[in-house]
């Protein structure tokens, strides 16, 4: 935890301070930015408050006294519920507007970790509490140089399983041979562990109908076959297996023989359109120095894919934050879903991954964007036809 660069942002956001507080371990987001770990279970409420200028302060209760020790500033002890209420009041003097990990309207989710009743409590005390979706952004999201690294690893690694994988299809389905969704899974799953890759879940191998399910995932006793005519969809996520790694999520499609049907065809153009769409948007604003939200990257993508008579099956956000978990805590391509009004700030990179779903098959077309102080990337290969398999 770097005091003086957290007091430096709350001072631009225009804060009186940051208001930390946890129970029984539900906020994992405070011990990531104050950087420590509980040295035992926490059983009873503490908070912690850093002023935008000023030393911090804890308060804990009596009975589990140390459990700030590893944090500078004064800590104050309490035991009563009016001593807590004093305590808090005192750690909060001066302050007009704090930030907590709270969300209006739960806007942003993933930030959404303090209860309503504590929030209250604040507020009793004639403080103003804000959002710190912001301010988790800046201080949970953005990647350093090693994770810019680890990252480009991981794709380099996936896009080769991801080949063979469609290799394997297309072996399988030219020589008529069974295979299942199950087993492209399981193919995937083998190929990130000989290649020293890490996912949490997934991946998702999708035929037809079930590529129209943008969570689906197949299982041993739940698979489809895959045969010759039939269309697919891969969509693959993961990491290095080694600490402080960022993910690599990409989608691709294919269709099993030599001519896609022409609604395919026409489909899987439609969302790669939107997909360079929202990708344009994000390079210009990068280039241009212009403050770009989460929200109008989703409008770009959406705007394209309502023009060409889609929009009511594109039914999901257009990306989200990539960090050490595939969706972190950074801006959302999103105002569908929500209306993500955070900035996209340097050194942060999302999913692009617009998808139009219908009936009979369903088509997204997943990249990662990265963005630096000027300029915006696609980390990855981009794909620009149907993989014919």
């Amino acid at each position: 935890m770097n005091i003086a660069e957290i007091q430096a942002e709350l001072r631009r956001q225009g804060l009186d301070g940051w208001l930390f507080f946890d129970h029984h371990q539900r906020d994992p987001l405070a011990y990531r930015v104050l950087g420590f770990a509980p040295g035992r279970a926490v059983t009873r409420r503490w908070y912690y408050a850093i002023p935008a200028s000023g030393e911090p302060q804890g308060l804990v209760h009596r009975i589990e006294a140390g459990m700030l020790d590893a944090l500078p500033g004064e800590k104050i002890r309490y035991a009563s519920w009016s001593e807590q209420t004093e305590g808090l009041r005192r750690i909060l003097r001066g302050c007009r507007r704090v930030a907590m990990q709270y969300s209006p309207q739960c806007a942003v989710p993933y930030v959404a970790m303090v209860d309503a009743g504590t929030v209250e409590l604040v507020r009793s005390l004639g403080v103003e509490v804000a959002g710190s979706a912001e301010l988790i952004q800046y201080f949970e999201a953005r990647w350093t140089l090693a994770g810019l690294e680890s990252h480009l690893e991981a794709g380099r690694r996936v896009d080769r399983v991801r080949a063979a994988a469609f290799d394997l299809i297309r072996e399988r389905t030219r020589n008529c041979q069974p295979l299942s969704e199950f087993e492209v899974k399981q193919f995937v799953l083998e190929g990130f562990a000989r290649a020293g890759l890490f996912t949490d879940h997934g991946p998702i191998v999708g035929v037809n109908a079930n590529a129209s399910n943008p969570h689906y995932e197949p299982f041993a006793e739940l698979a489809a076959p895959i045969r010759g005519g039939d269309f697919v969809l891969l969509d693959m996520w993961a990491k290095l297996d080694q600490p402080g790694s960022i993910y690599y999520d990409i989608t691709w499609t294919g269709y099993c023989g030599d001519t896609p049907p022409e609604e395919m065809r026409r489909v899987f153009e439609v969302v790669r359109g939107a997909r360079d769409a929202a990708v344009d948007r994000i390079r210009r604003a990068a280039a241009e120095g212009r403050r770009l939200h989460g929200f109008e990257v989703d409008d770009a993508a959406r705007g394209y894919i309502q023009s060409r008579g889609f929009g009511e099956f594109f039914v999901h956000r257009t990306g989200h934050s990539i960090g050490q978990e595939v969706h972190g805590n950074g801006a959302n391509m999103d105002n569908l879903e929500t209306h993500d009004d955070r900035p996209v700030i340097p050194w942060t990179g999302f999913s692009v991954e617009p998808g139009v779903y219908l009936a009979e098959f369903g088509v997204r077309s997943e990249v990662n964007v990265f963005v630096g102080e000027q300029e915006a990337r696609v980390t990855g290969e981009a794909q620009r036809e149907l993989v014919l398999l």
